[in-house]
């Protein structure tokens, strides 16, 4: 009858098992992960998000940005156009001021 010999390891980090069987000399080794490939994963998804985030909230705040300064131009288009008019509004008074009209000849 074959003698079996089981040995296992855990170092924290990776599991390992050594199945040793006398019958034919065969030594089975089986190698178990720790895992920590799935909590790297895991960080560089959340890592990913995070940097996905920035960039839409940076998108968001220029949008933000280029809005405000449309709106200023248009707001001091639109005074200049006040101050304008009126400028030409008294301009005409006091062009309308200045011509005299001569008296009517009976």
């Amino acid at each position: 009858m074959a003698t079996e010999r089981v040995t296992e390891r855990s170092d924290g980090l990776t599991h390992e098992r050594v199945v040793e069987r006398d019958a034919g000399g065969t030594t089975y080794v089986d190698k178990g992960g720790s895992g920590i490939g799935g909590i790297i994963v895991g960080i560089a998804v959340l890592a990913m998000v995070a940097i996905v985030a920035f960039f839409l909230l940076q998108a968001n705040r220029n949008d933000a940005i280029q809005t405000e300064a449309v709106t200023s131009a248009a707001s001091s288009v639109a005074e200049s156009t006040a101050t304008a008019a009126d400028s030409v509004s008294g301009a005409a008074e006091r062009a309308a001021d200045a011509v005299t009209v001569p008296a009517p000849k009976n």
